[in-house]
């Protein structure tokens, strides 16, 4: 594998996360955009007892990409933090973006995953990177939130009693 399939090998990795603050979650992610990705997460768990959760973070700690970091470790530490595991029915998904990286991850808690599988959610990542590469950050986050709702209402249907368990509200790290 190169850097063009691992870009958190790239040479240039360090500078792009180096220039990348707040401000480039705010254009890619203006406050509209946030309320839309919220009313996603929300309409799509009024289908399904899942719990989605998107977070949105600028760029990791210098050191971390020093370290050669992937996306990916930092998208399971994130899962970890925002406690998407915690669920009762272990079925909490997260999609982490990390625009340095122009890197999506989704990590499904284990009743979800085992019943979707990782190549479900490779194709929700990388069709949300193709729609990045256009631009448009939150189309792509509302696809995601769509194909991720999907799944959790195909494997655990709503019902009368769903109660929402984290917070709808996209979390900008």
């Amino acid at each position: 594998m190169d850097a063009t399939t691992m870009p958190w090998r790239a040479p240039n990795r360090f500078w792009r996360h180096a220039f990348s603050d707040d401000a480039d979650v705010r254009r890619a992610f203006p406050a509209e955009g946030m309320t839309r990705v919220e009313h996603a997460i929300r309409d799509g768990e009024a289908t399904h007892r899942g719990q989605v959760c998107v977070a949105v973070e600028a760029a990791l700690p210098l050191a971390r990409v020093v370290a050669k970091v992937p996306p990916r470790e930092r998208a399971i530490e994130v899962f970890g933090q925002l406690r998407v595991w915690d669920t009762e029915e272990n079925n909490g998904v997260l999609i982490y973006v990390l625009l340095a990286d122009r890197d999506v991850e989704i990590v499904a808690d284990r009743g979800i995953d085992r019943a979707v599988g990782h190549a479900a959610w490779e194709a929700i990542c990388r069709r949300m990177e193709e729609i990045f590469r256009e631009d448009r950050h939150v189309d792509a986050v509302e696809h995601g939130v769509r194909e991720v709702s999907a799944l959790l209402a195909q494997h655990f249907p709503g019902g009368a009693d769903d109660r929402n368990e984290i917070p709808d509200r996209p979390v900008v790290l």
